[in-house]
């Protein structure tokens, strides 16, 4: 894929640097308190990362943590370049590595020597390496599909779950007619259609990545992709299956419908597990795949992926802490309670041990697919940057009725084309 935007963000970063210096200016205190700054967009985490805050500096004294947590509705990446531009860079970084690792590259700290690397579970490090060395400590294994509330499935007689797209319409009927919503949409955030949506036509292709290098190369099309039309045979079952208003339903709205029981699935991953705990604790869920067509064993698996990472900033002061907090987070038993308990994270260390207990429902059932080899590439993180929201808009436009389906797979193609050439 190509880089794009690489030498205006060098130039911006160039002259805040110039103006304002290089990094934190106030990362140690008077008493020599160090102070980590880190920034990440893990929102749904935010409420544990400050009990673990707290535990971290009563073991490390000397030693502050600075936690601050962009995301959700909010613009993560272009509030990390504004921080970079104003010269309060942060000393730790969320970074989703392939074209995002390309774009901060420059301010990555080769962490290939840290003692956690050879713990890593296999296929971790490959969104966040370079040339042999690795640049990031993945956060754990995230899936996504349909998140289904079991107890409103047995309720109306859903013996077994849908596994082609024919078998999802039947079981949405059931759903409506029982007085149930189907799907519950929120639509209004683009990075639920740019992202996680748009991604389902480029992961069932014969080749994801091959077909994005076809896409560059101008030898494939998005219009004309059978792929492409079996996914919007599915957005259109969404829309009609799901509630009202949903470009206007954001993420909580979204989940708090779906744990409420109003509604009896939603297209969402385990990240949510923390926030439906919050609302229904012990709710009865569980996550199944997102079939396109009527292939049963294609449609038989889940997007797994590790789409995040923490990275250190080569140009901080305080490298050497920003590490050790990294490594005690995956070695300490107090991180790791916090990773699995708390975060409800997969780990992606194999020294990291996990049970369905500590992880939840839907965290359990990615295990079990990751496992048996039934999963389905999360392809977005190799896009050109920029591409996923201009993705969500436009399936925003066409859920809106002002698009058709070849205009809207139309303009995916030129919008694909523009950003690779800008």
């Amino acid at each position: 894929m190509k880089k794009i935007l690489l030498l205006p963000l060098t130039l911006l970063f160039g002259l805040a640097t110039v103006l304002s210096g290089c990094g934190n200016q106030n990362t140690e205190d008077a008493s020599g308190t160090k102070t980590i700054h880190i920034y990440q967009y893990k929102v749904e985490i935010s409420g544990a990362l400050a009990k673990l805050k707290v535990e971290y500096e009563k073991t490390h004294p000397g030693v502050k943590l600075d936690i601050q947590s962009v995301g959700g509705g909010s613009d993560y990446a272009a509030s990390l370049k504004a921080k970079f531009a104003s010269g309060d860079e942060p000393d730790i970084f969320s970074n989703g590595g392939y074209e995002e690792m390309n774009l901060w590259f420059e301010y990555m700290e080769d962490l290939s020597d840290q003692p956690w690397v050879s713990d890593l579970v296999d296929g971790a490090k490959e969104s966040i390496s370079r040339d042999g060395h690795i640049y990031g400590q993945p956060i754990g294994l995230e899936g996504y599909g349909f998140i289904y509330n079991k107890d409103i499935f047995d309720k109306v007689g859903i013996k077994q779950l849908p596994t082609t797209l024919e078998e999802l319409q039947a079981v949405c009927e059931k759903l409506k007619a029982a007085g149930y919503i189907p799907f519950s949409n929120a639509f209004q955030e683009w990075w639920v259609l740019g992202n996680h949506n748009s991604n389902i036509p480029f992961a069932h292709q014969k080749d994801p990545v091959q077909f994005l290098q076809q896409l560059d190369a101008g030898t494939a099309q998005i219009p004309g992709n059978e792929k492409f039309t079996d996914w919007l045979n599915l957005v259109d079952l969404m829309v009609k299956y799901g509630n009202n208003n949903p470009l206007t339903t954001d993420y909580n709205t979204q989940v708090t419908l779906f744990a409420n029981g109003k509604a009896a699935m939603m297209q969402q991953g385990n990240w949510t597990q923390v926030q439906i705990d919050g609302i229904k604790p012990n709710m009865n869920i569980g996550l199944m795949p997102i079939p396109i067509n009527n292939d049963k064993q294609e449609n038989d698996r889940l997007f797994v992926s590790v789409p995040n990472n923490w990275v250190v900033n080569k140009n901080s002061p305080v490298k050497a802490e920003a590490k050790e907090f990294l490594n005690w987070l995956v070695t300490s038993d107090t991180g790791k309670h916090y990773i699995t308990d708390e975060f409800k994270f997969i780990p992606a260390f194999k020294s990291i041990p996990t049970t369905d207990k500590q992880l939840g429902p839907i965290g359990s059932d990615i295990v079990k697919y990751n496992e048996a080899g039934k999963t389905l590439q999360w392809v977005f993180p190799r896009f050109a940057t920029g591409l996923t929201k201009d993705y969500g808009s436009t399936i925003q436009a066409y859920i809106a009725g002002e698009l058709t389906r070849d205009e809207m797979l139309e303009q995916m193609q030129a919008e694909w084309v523009n950003l690779q050439l800008r």
